[in-house]
Formats: structure tokens, sequence, C-alpha cells
């Protein structure tokens, strides 16, 4: 482990024992909001140290974690719960009876998933930033970048959904461990572990776009090296095989990752379209949830929805229509204001790392990044920063995110939304920091060997001290821009605790 992996690995646990700690201090301290959520009633009997549990970690199970710890107990009984892709409740209902398995006699199912959610989401939080530190290493040819990238990650804004049960920390681990793989040449590892991140998110579709880009760059630098390499037959020979791999790669890459959205949307449409289960087979209190909530149960012997007559009956899409009421400009509405200002920043964040990248590198963008003009200028060979052409299709990725959260779907979502999916957020927000804010001591131009400040004695080389730490003393002395990202970071940090964990409205 190098000395940056480490400090970053350190600075992550320390983040999430307090993150913990807050969650549990603000949920004893403040009363929970009686909000309009879901609330599925305990059908257990609690256990001896069920009580504690709740007391300590109760914080980490509203709003949307219900859903999850509602799923990870029971499976998918209410049409809504679709909603929720399955890879989360699989991971806690797996530590639970497994590694958890010897408080079975004191927890109750309930208490250890509970429990599960708090040591799970922890360490896959850890395995996040370190691969979001590798990813960056590779994209960004910058040691320093990507070094203050993940430091800034181990407080980001969205800190309370990768704590509590939600699925952020499980997609960024695999998101951020799939683009690196595939950066690193190894395209099957990378489709199934941007599989596996689909089967925990939606909208992990998406990376499709990273494996139809990143093979197809690699193929133009493959061309470009047949071009004078080779002549005659031998070079249309080896253009068309570097035609085929790309679409061969392309093809079955996607299926890959689009398989388990593809199955998980069946289930859903076997289990309510031909449905095998009658009510009886439901507890009666789970039953009397439905009724009174107006949830949609499977039931054998009653009529099917009607979004199974429809051509293509995805229950994802009617989910999101029917409950949520998510869809183009839904909600651009008066009321939603305050909503458009919790993503503000981050939004800003998106357009200024577009609009920066842009202005640096139109001729490369115009040509979608695709080969760089003049001698010297190679694809192998970057130039290191934010700058650098291996970076654009990330500036894509996170701009397509941008517009589609802002216009289609609940806009105060987009700070998690964000946050789990794209580095962008944080490689834009270090970049600015160390290009606006003298006390990092940060050159004018990208240079890898440029080192943070290391404490040493007698020789030998220590962890490098963390500039976050570093800057906080001499918060008032720093730039505006330092003060407007760390102010972000640690507001959001801090505040997302103190209000999601006690049922107010942070979502």
């Amino acid at each position: 482990m190098t000395m940056d992996v480490r400090a970053v690995v350190e600075f992550a646990a320390v983040t999430r024992g307090l993150s913990l700690l807050l969650q549990a201090v603000f949920n004893a301290v403040i009363a929970d909001h009686d909000a309009d959520a879901f609330r599925p009633p305990r059908t257990e009997e609690p256990l001896y140290l069920d009580a504690a549990v709740e007391w300590l970690l109760g914080g980490l199970s509203h709003w949307d974690a219900e859903h999850f710890l509602f799923i990870a107990e029971r499976g998918y009984l209410y049409e809504h719960n679709f909603a929720f892709f399955p890879l989360l409740p699989v991971v806690l209902r797996g530590l639970a009876e497994t590694l958890l398995w010897p408080l079975s006699s004191w927890l109750s199912v309930r208490g250890r998933l509970l429990l599960a959610v708090a040591l799970g989401n922890s360490a896959l939080f850890l395995l996040s930033v370190v691969a979001l530190y590798a990813l960056s290493r590779v994209v960004l040819q910058d040691r320093r970048l990507a070094l203050l990238s993940s430091l800034l990650y181990c407080v980001t804004p969205a800190n309370v959904f990768m704590t509590a049960g939600y699925s952020e920390s499980l997609f960024a681990a695999l998101t951020f461990g799939g683009l690196f793989l595939l950066e690193k040449g190894f395209t099957f590892r990378a489709c199934l572990a941007l599989s596996i991140a689909t089967a925990a998110r939606s909208n992990g579709l998406v990376n499709i776009g990273f494996l139809l880009y990143l093979p197809s760059l690699r193929a133009i630098s493959q061309i470009r090296v047949y071009r004078t390499t080779t002549k005659g037959y031998s070079k249309v020979f080896h253009y068309v095989w570097a035609v085929v791999g790309v679409l061969l790669t392309t093809l079955l890459g996607t299926a890959i990752i689009a398989l388990p959205f593809c199955a998980f949307q069946y289930y859903g449409y076997r289990t309510f379209c031909t449905p095998s289960v009658s009510l009886e087979r439901i507890p009666p209190a789970l039953l009397s949830l439905a009724e009174v909530k107006g949830y949609r149960v499977p039931d054998e012997n009653g009529p099917p929805p009607l979004w199974c007559m429809r051509p293509l009956p995805l229950l994802y899409s009617h989910i999101q229509d029917v409950y949520w009421d998510v869809g183009f400009l839904r909600y651009f509405e008066l009321k939603q204001i305050p909503n458009f200002v919790l993503a503000l920043p981050m939004a800003t964040l998106g357009i200024m790392a577009a609009y920066a990248y842009f202005q640096a590198n139109p001729e490369m963008c115009l040509r979608l990044g695709l080969w760089e003009i003049g001698a010297g200028k190679g694809l192998d060979k970057p130039t290191p920063g934010f700058f650098n052409s291996r970076v654009f299709v990330y500036i894509v990725h996170s701009t397509v995110l941008l517009v589609f959260g802002t216009l289609c779907m609940h806009v105060q979502v987009l700070t998690r939304f964000m946050a789990s999916s794209s580095p962008v957020p944080f490689w834009i927000s270090a970049h600015l920091l160390l290009l606006n804010e003298p006390l990092l001591h940060r050159r004018r131009t990208s240079n890898p060997n440029v080192q943070l400040q290391t404490h040493s004695r007698k020789g030998c080389k220590h962890t490098p001290q963390n500039p976050i730490i570093a800057l906080l003393p001499h918060f008032k002395s720093c730039s505006a821009t330092t003060r407007s990202i760390l102010g972000y970071f640690l507001s959001y940090w801090v505040l997302g605790l103190a209000l999601h964990c006690n049922c107010l409205p942070w979502t």
C-alpha cells in the first residue's frame, strides 16, 4: 500500500467513524419528523439488543433506506419496491446471515440488517475511495490532483447517503473500479464490474457509454500505428480486425452490462403480470398497509395491472411515473425552488467542469477527443492534469448525468446522483483548489512531479500531510474559491447527517 493510498484510506475510515457517531448524536438529540414516507410495520418480535442497535443506528434507516431494509427482510412485496435494485438488499441479507449470524440470539433480522448497513457501507466506502484514487491516477496522470480529489471524496456532500442504507457506496465502488479496469485494458473484467453496478442502480446503464468510447479510442490508436508500420493487404486486414474487435467488444459488453437491468425487469413482470402469490400468503399487517396506502401487491386471483399490457412493459418506468411523478420538466414548479437551490452547488461544479474543459480544449472537444493533431501528441501520452484528453469522456458522462438529473428527476437527488456516479465533481474541485489556493503552493501548470508536503525525520518519508485538514485552521485566510468549495463539502456533510437521520427533507 503506497503512502497516498494509506493516507486516503485512513482519512476515509476517520470520516466513516465520525459519520456514524454524529448520526447517533443527531438522532438522539433531534426528534424525528413525522414524514409521509414508507414505514412498514414490524412483524418480528424484538430481541435483547434490538433497542440498543435501533438507538445507535436508527438514523441510517430513514427514507429510501426503509425500502432496502424491507426488501432485504421480506423480499419484493409491494409494486413500488421495484424502484430499488436488488444488489444492496442481497449484500445486507448476506452479511446478516453470515458474518452477523452469531448475534441472531440477541438481534432480530432487522437489527442485524441495521448493523450490516453500518459495517457494509463503511467497508464499501473505503473500497470506493481506493478505486477513485486508482482511476484518478490513471486518467489524470497527476499524483497530487488524484490524491486531493480522493481526499475531497472522503468529505463528499453526499456523505449521509454513503453511510445510510442506500446503494450509493456500493455503486460508487463498482463504477469507479470498473472504469479503472476499463482504462487499464481489462475489458471483460470491467464489464463484469459495471454489470454488477447495474444490479445496484439503474443509472449503471449509462456506463455503457464508456464501453462504446474507450475501446474505440484504442482502435483508432492502433489504426494510426498500422498506417505507418504496415502496407498493402496487411494494412487492410489490420484495419478490418480493429473495427471488428471494437464491434464485438461493444456488443458483448453492452449485453453484459444491461443484463441485470433486463433480468430485474423480467422478474418484476413475472411477479405482477403472471403472479403466483395469493393474498392469503401475505402477513395481515403488511396487507393492511397496502390497503391503507394504496400499494399494489401481487395477487394470482386479481386482474393484472395496466402496464402489463404495454408493448414494452417496463415496471421501473411505470413506478417512476406513477409513484414518484418523475418525467421531463415535471419538477419545474415554484414550490420546488428550495430543492433546486439545494442541488445548485453540485450543478455548478458540473457546469464549471464542462465549461473549463471546453475552453481549454475546444478543438479536441469538437473532435470528440478521438485524436490529437500535431507531432508528439499521441493518445498514449496525454498532458497531465484535469485538461488532458483522457478526461473528455468523463466530462461528457458528467454532463449527461447533470442534464438528465436536472430536467427529468427530482432535482434534490442530483447531489448523490452525481457524487456516486462520476469522479468529475471531485476532479474539478481539486483542480480549482490547487489552482487558486496559495497555501497549497500549486504551480500554474499541471506537473505530476509536484509532491504534497511530507513530514520527514532522519531522511525517512512518512504519510503526506492531509491538505484538507491542513487548510481548516487557516480557513478564514484561504482564497474565496477554497472557502466556497470546502464550505460546501463540509456543510452538506454535516447538514445531511442532521436532517436525513431525523426524517427531515434531505433526500
